[in-house]
């Protein structure tokens, strides 16, 4: 089952991508204005569903002593294309395998050699597993970017509102985060209904604070940085928002 992502994941996929070795937890805390423990959580659980598999280093290996790196377009069986990977995988040399779904160059191999001969033992191999190498060429450079509609340019601006998921009949689910002078922080859920600041057809499904999911109980109380996840039957409206939100300044500019 795919996973659904909201505007945190994205934030810290976009933010990993870029660079894993050198972002932090707290550093994506700032920028989604949650805590470094939801930030840890959420990707524990985006590795935990398999859309982060892994973290690599991008290695530049003809700096590591004149060793060629080539890219094998092959041909298998579609049939036989998953088994073949496997196989590919396992040579001495291969760094990289991926698979397409076209009928020819349906598996694009990235090798590395010691020299020339090593890369031609690689070819060898690949035909010998019963490849049909289509081209080759050696790779001059290869470079990486983080996908970019996960990034700050493509947001107008992070505010409490990170997820919205339309119902059948008009609902929707929610989820925003608080700011810290957020005029709803301090309250009890209870506190919230005896003054009821939000609609009756509002219901608080769950808070995320660090690592923890809270369930709601009347004496849960809501902390800066929670990511509070609501159930509207009529829709969230804009009063409901502005109460998770930072108040807008009356400052004249």
């Amino acid at each position: 089952m795919d996973y659904r992502l909201d505007e945190i994941d994205r934030v810290i996929i976009h933010a990993l991508m870029d660079d894993a070795r050198g972002t932090s937890a707290p550093m994506i805390a700032d920028e989604v204005s949650v805590s470094p423990g939801t930030i840890r959580n959420r990707i524990r659980q985006l590795e935990d569903h398999g859309v982060i598999e892994g973290y690599h280093a991008n290695i530049d290996f003809e700096r590591t002593g004149h060793r060629f790196t080539n890219l094998f377009v092959c041909t298998a069986p579609v049939p036989e294309r998953e088994r073949l990977s496997t196989l590919v995988r396992e040579i001495s040399g291969v760094v990289n395998v991926r698979e397409l779904l076209s009928g020819r160059g349906n598996l694009h191999v990235l090798a590395v050699g010691k020299d020339m001969n090593d890369v031609t033992r690689i070819g060898r191999e690949l035909s010998n597993l019963g490849l049909d190498i289509e081209d080759e060429n050696l790779v001059r450079r290869e470079s990486y970017e983080p996908y970019s509609p996960f990034g700050p340019n493509e947001r107008p601006g992070f505010g409490a509102l990170a997820d919205v998921v339309s119902l059948a009949g008009g609902s929707e689910v929610v989820e925003l985060v608080v700011a810290g002078d957020a005029p709803i922080v301090g309250r009890t859920l209870g506190e919230i209904g005896d003054d009821e600041l939000l609609d009756d057809d509002v219901l608080v499904v769950s808070i995320e604070r660090d690592d923890d999911v809270l369930t709601p109980r009347g004496e849960t109380g809501i902390e800066p940085d929670d990511v509070v996840t609501l159930l509207s039957r009529g829709g969230v409206g804009e009063a409901t928002i502005q109460l998770f939100s930072a108040p807008e300044s009356s400052d004249a500019t």
